[in-house]
């Protein structure tokens, strides 16, 4: 620490006819208030400008304090690279199986990690009060209001008055770095005690079981492996904050209520909620004498609630419909569950075309496309493209099965080709050993689908259910 101290230039800022000194605590450089200060920073352009403490104290940080600006894109990258890899996580759970009894619980933590990861990437790019986290705070603010009945009392409450008052950078600050984090810690903590409860799951294999747990103890083996794969991550992490600009706030200029950045666009986790919003048509009904709009609520209130009930309750929905009520240690391959993979993919794809959608103007200008060609495509892809999605992944999960019930019957392709002595030609098939023959097999009860389906019966007659199986 007093080191830092010592390498750390003079840094003073005048402040309620006060002079405050921010040079010996690293972490109160951002100063979470709305009130408005005249700039007398070091970036020109902005020179004089009358601009909320937050969004001077974040360009104090981008241009006058040393590393600053480094520290601020490698946490605004690890910020995205964090949901993303939740996002991945929670796929790759979702698509082996890895969700079923007994760890329906940890799944919820998982979707609540998620969610709270979300909330806590928008808080964190809305407190520096630029022009373009102005502009997503009041895309949330038309969110809020959109809620029939209590949306005005809770536009009130959130934002101390009408947007965009003078409280919710303090309260977003607070949430930001205490609130927020805790509860993430908290369920981090309760997600890994259940981790070590239940164990990792593990693929099939020789001498693996539901009852048993085969691999390399904790320590020293996977504490190494996990101690190198932060290391890597905050290498690239910190490679992608000193290369790759994200966020120039300074290009922005501070919030007002009454300007929109020309082409902005949220973070990228927060895309499908304005895409669905862009997506929705006109929808209006009147009730009681009074006329009730849905075109806001429905897509971006209602759409988000969707996808998270949704994904908190499938794993019991699951149970239900297939009546499984085993425990499951051993994952699944995807191709072994056909219709939850289709589904998964299905999902994908509505999640895809309503993130594209969220930057429809930009395709448009890129691409030079007409912006309504594309919201029309969209609007009807959205529903049409999960279908094609669904029924073409569940024909290739039913294509692989196959393949691996032709493999356990037929043995590997040797690349050898012998010929008979009438003439005919065949190729040299290797069996399979007994570890790639379990692995495959050690899904019990998905054998069924892996039963060899004829074009025609023993009397020449056609299957009429061939393409179908």
């Amino acid at each position: 620490s007093e080191g830092l101290v010592r390498l750390m230039p003079p840094l003073e800022t005048t402040w309620f006819n006060r002079t405050w000194t921010w040079s010996v605590f690293l972490t109160f450089w951002f100063v979470p208030s709305m009130g408005e200060v005249e700039y007398t920073g070091s970036y020109a352009p902005l020179y004089g400008i009358e601009m909320s403490q937050a969004y001077a104290s974040t360009l104090d940080i981008s241009f006058d304090i040393r590393g600053g600006l480094l520290m601020r894109q490698i946490h605004h990258w690890a910020a995205a690279l964090f949901v993303a890899a939740m996002m991945a996580h929670m796929l790759r759970v979702f698509f082996t199986g890895a969700y079923r009894k007994p760890r329906e619980i940890n799944w919820l933590i998982g979707v609540g990690l998620l969610s709270l990861g979300m909330v806590e990437g928008f808080a964190g790019y809305s407190l520096p009060d630029d022009l373009l986290s102005g502009t997503g705070l009041r895309f949330v603010d038309g969110l809020i209001r959109s809620i029939p009945l209590v949306g005005s009392y809770l536009e009130f409450f959130i934002f101390g008055g009408e947007f965009p008052g003078e409280i919710i950078i303090p309260r977003l600050y607070m949430a930001h770095i205490l609130l927020i984090p805790a509860l993430l810690l908290g369920l981090i903590g309760a997600h890994m005690l259940l981790l070590v409860y239940h164990k990792h799951t593990q693929w099939p294999g020789a001498g693996r079981t539901n009852d048993n747990v085969v691999g390399y103890p904790m320590l020293p083996v996977y504490m190494a492996k996990a101690g190198g794969f932060f290391f890597v991550v905050f290498g690239f992490t910190a490679l992608m904050g000193a290369l790759i600009q994200i966020n120039p706030v300074w290009a922005y200029g501070p919030y007002n209520p009454s300007e929109v950045t020309a082409g902005s666009q949220p973070d990228w986790y927060m895309g499908l909620s304005e895409g669905l919003v862009r997506l929705m048509p006109p929808l209006e009904t009147t009730w009681f004498n009074r006329t009730w709009t849905w075109s806001v609520f429905l897509p971006g209130v209602g759409g988000l609630g969707i996808l998270f009930t949704s994904l908190a309750v499938w794993p019991f929905i699951e149970r239900w419909i297939t009546g499984d009520q085993r425990e499951h240690h051993l994952l699944e391959r995807p191709r072994n569950a056909p219709v939850r993979t289709a589904l998964g993919v299905a999902a994908m794809t509505a999640y895809a075309c309503g993130w594209i959608a969220g930057g429809n103007d930009i395709i448009a200008l890129k691409f030079g496309l007409d912006i309504f060609a594309i919201t029309w495509v969209l609007r009807f892809g959205i529903f049409i493209f999960p279908v094609i999605a669904f029924i073409v992944t569940k024909r290739i999960c039913i294509s692989l099965q196959r393949k691996d019930n032709e493999t356990l019957t037929h043995g590997w392709e040797t690349g050898v080709i012998d010929r008979s002595p009438d003439g005919g030609y065949a190729e040299r098939h290797a069996p399979l050993p007994d570890s790639a023959a379990y692995a495959l097999t050690a899904s019990r009860e998905r054998l069924p689908e892996l039963e060899e389906v004829h074009k025609h019966d023993a009397y020449g007659v056609r299957n009429p259910h061939y393409r179908k199986q």
